[in-house]
């Protein structure tokens, strides 16, 4: 019997598991945050396989690109919708009051 490829999945649990000390180095408030990267990295893992490229990094980093930009989007969005909310709140205080009580 033939031996067989490992998936994108185990390729990235082994890089993970390279970065382990980095990540124990880490302050203990950034921990979370590089734990949260590679949570990114497992969301795209099945457009990662796919790709079947030679090095497992590359498609990791790309897929953590990807989530930090659609956080970014989000974040975006949500900073434009409270613009909005607190300018409309400055023109109804601006407006002068009504001449009838």
């Amino acid at each position: 019997m033939g031996r067989t490829n490992p998936t994108y999945r185990d390729a990235l649990r082994a890089i993970e598991e390279r970065w382990a000390e980095f990540r124990r180095a880490l302050r203990r408030r950034d921990q979370p945050r590089f734990d949260r990267l590679f949570e990114y990295a497992r969301e795209h893992a099945d457009a990662s396989g796919l790709l079947n490229h030679q090095n497992p990094l590359l498609p990791a980093l790309l897929s953590i690109d990807l989530e930090q930009e659609a956080r970014l989007d989000d974040h975006e969005e949500r900073l434009e919708e409270l613009e909005a909310a607190v300018a409309t709140s400055d023109d109804q205080e601006a407006a002068p009051p009504d001449a009838n009580p």
